[in-house]
């Protein structure tokens, strides 16, 4: 990762010129031996020096000196990769406090400290004790906070107030949740509306590739909302029996409709294990292992190729650039590691404890925990 490097690129800029250290001296108003000094790395020049050298060169000072205050999508991408490596198989504290010196040096780049947020949130668990934990989470909303009163990207401000939310809702803070929240969610919002305005305006301008790319990932993401949505319907209805068998046989056919299993295993395997663990709490063996077989059929998808990656598929082949232009990119959040262990013990809920011995249920944690 990138430091500061004003000598070699006093070095570097002067060959570019094809100038003598003499000459450089001669403008700047120094000795040779000073700019000896300034590429060998014995001394820096002085800070009044700085805007003649960057003059010079025709380059900022920032550029001068190797600052680059706005990193690309690109390097933000790949260093939430790295970072999240490292929070898998390395200390978590160490980890913690590199990524803290980073947030110092680019404290005005929104998009990398946004990401910065995501990062910590998906990795504070790794942190020792429950006091550590919800120190990160308090670390992660003053940083939020600081994006929302500087940041001028209406989408990154509005993505920020949902992240925090989020962070609240892990500190039990459900007041700020729902003040923060509520208005924004309301679903006689004009704001619902947008992406269809957007497509029949890219349709009236004749630019009928833009309109079948963002119908194709609104469609895409309306079937994560709807699932993840039918999910949590299902955890506050689990006493509902009739309503939680009506929601699980209706997703059931929009999974199949849609091959959700093979698009989005992870979404899958979220709601079939929220529905295992519905017909576990009213005692329905056959039918909640019927949903934990999905279950882990779902996780053997998802790790079946050595990255984690969001794509499409042959009816939606045009959403995968969307997920290349997004912040984070296609990459998980956490480590494959990390992932992983975490699902090879989800079947030991309290809840499953009536399947234990189970034949059928023996062998599905075992190939759960065979996963690799």
């Amino acid at each position: 990762m990138d430091g500061l490097n004003i000598a070699g690129n006093i070095v570097r800029l002067r060959h570019e010129k094809k100038i003598t250290q003499e000459r450089l001296a001669e403008f700047i108003g120094v000795t040779k031996a000073s700019v000896s000094k300034w590429e060998t790395g014995q001394s820096m020049p002085d800070i009044v020096i700085l805007p003649r050298l960057a003059a010079f060169f025709d380059i900022t000072v920032d550029e001068l000196l190797g600052y680059v205050p706005q990193l690309s999508k690109e390097q933000i991408q790949k260093w939430y990769q790295e970072f999240a490596g490292k929070f898998a198989e390395g200390s978590f504290e160490a980890v913690m406090a590199e990524t803290q010196t980073y947030v110092k040096k680019y404290y005005s780049c929104y998009p990398f400290l946004f990401q910065v947020c995501i990062l910590w949130l998906n990795h504070f668990m790794l942190a020792e004790g429950k006091t550590r934990q919800s120190e990160i989470l308090v670390a992660i909303t003053g940083l939020c906070e600081h994006i929302k009163e500087n940041c001028r990207d209406v989408r990154i401000s509005d993505d920020v107030i949902v992240l925090q939310a989020m962070v609240h809702l892990q500190l039990g803070r459900t007041a700020e949740v729902v003040d923060a929240l509520e208005e924004m969610s309301r679903p006689d919002r004009l704001m619902g509306q947008s992406g269809i305005v957007l497509v029949q305006a890219y349709k009236m301008a004749g630019e009928n590739d833009k309109a079948e790319s963002f119908m194709q990932i609104s469609m895409y993401n309306s079937l994560l909302s709807l699932v993840g949505a039918a999910a949590e319907y299902i955890s506050v209805h689990m006493d509902n029996r009739k309503d939680c068998e009506t929601t699980i046989e209706r997703i059931g056919k929009v999974e199949e409709i849609y091959h959700l299993g093979k698009l989005n295993p992870n979404l899958i395997a979220g709601f079939e294990y929220r529905a295992a663990l519905c017909y576990a709490h009213h005692g329905q063996k056959e039918k909640s292992l019927a949903h934990i077989k999905r279950y882990v059929r779902c996780i053997e998808e998802l790790f079946s190729t050595d990255l984690l990656f969001l794509h499409g598929d042959a009816y939606f082949n045009k959403i995968e650039e969307w997920f290349g232009q997004a912040q984070g990119g296609a990459g998980a959040p956490r480590s494959r590691q990390l992932v992983l262990e975490e699902v090879k013990y989800s079947l030991e809920s309290p809840l499953f404890a009536f399947l234990k011995g189970e034949t059928g249920f023996e062998i599905l944690k075992k190939e759960l925990k065979e996963i690799k």
